[in-house]
């Protein structure tokens, strides 16, 4: 195991580059999808709140690979009408069909956190926002966003733990992430054993290191409610308990 893994770390490595990137940017670009999305949902509007849910109907309702054999050997239908406006050339690259699969994905999962973050928002912040006169794209801007925010972190952080091992699927598209390494090596040389062994390892490096950094910015989040750290001095003199 240890030569194998002399020998494949290399490839692996920039596997999980791959990897990082995938999720990094899908998980950015979901989140410009999530945000005014989940606003259109709780919009009074019938229209936006309809190809609103609509969008979220079908991405969290059908299967992630399901979507990436769509829009990466689906697009190859309209291949006539995707050129003359001048989209071919990426929708026949796997690599913009997985990140673009990617993004339409989480950016629908993001978006039921965000509106669920939202309703959670305590009514009476609302209403003292409005009874200090703040315009509603102020109260949103300065009250409810901030503290929708902190009330949807953990799930969240959940999702995007999902979408770093989401993007193992894109290996099915000869995308060389670590799933499409681990399949190539495994493939050539028989060591399926070896090879998935050590992608399993760093999906779990790179899970847990994310989820490191996450709670990091959990507590900075919630900096108010951690308990004040009193100077010793203080607590030798006897004045706080």
């Amino acid at each position: 195991m240890l030569s194998f893994v002399v020998e494949h770390l290399p490839r692996f490595l920039q596997g999980a580059l791959l990897t990082v990137q995938l999720a990094t940017y899908s998980c950015l670009l979901g989140l410009c999808i999530a945000v005014p999305v989940a606003l259109a949902r709780l919009s009074t509007n019938r229209m936006l709140r309809g190809l609103s849910t609509g969008y979220v109907f079908f991405f969290r309702g059908t299967p992630l690979l399901a979507q990436i054999f769509l829009i990466y050997y689906g697009s190859g239908q309209f291949r006539h009408a995707l050129d003359a406006v001048g989209l071919w050339s990426l929708f026949r690259d796997p690599w913009f069909c997985a990140l673009f699969t990617l993004k339409l994905n989480t950016g629908a999962y993001s978006s039921e956190i965000l509106r669920g973050a939202i309703h959670a928002v305590p009514k009476g912040e609302i209403e003292a926002a409005r009874s200090l006169g703040l315009k509603p794209l102020i109260r949103l801007r300065l009250i409810i966003m901030p503290r929708a925010i902190r009330i949807g972190w953990p799930a969240y952080t959940n999702e995007v733990v999902y979408q770093i091992q989401a993007t193992s699927l894109v290996s099915i598209i000869t995308i060389m992430d670590i799933t499409g390494v681990a399949r190539a090596i495994g493939a050539r040389h028989f060591t399926f054993y070896e090879a998935f062994g050590l992608a399993a390892i760093l999906y779990l490096i790179l899970v847990y290191g994310f989820i490191f950094m996450a709670r990091r910015v959990e507590r900075r989040l919630n900096l108010h409610l951690q308990p004040s750290n009193a100077p010793r001095s203080a607590r030798a003199q006897g004045l706080i308990r």
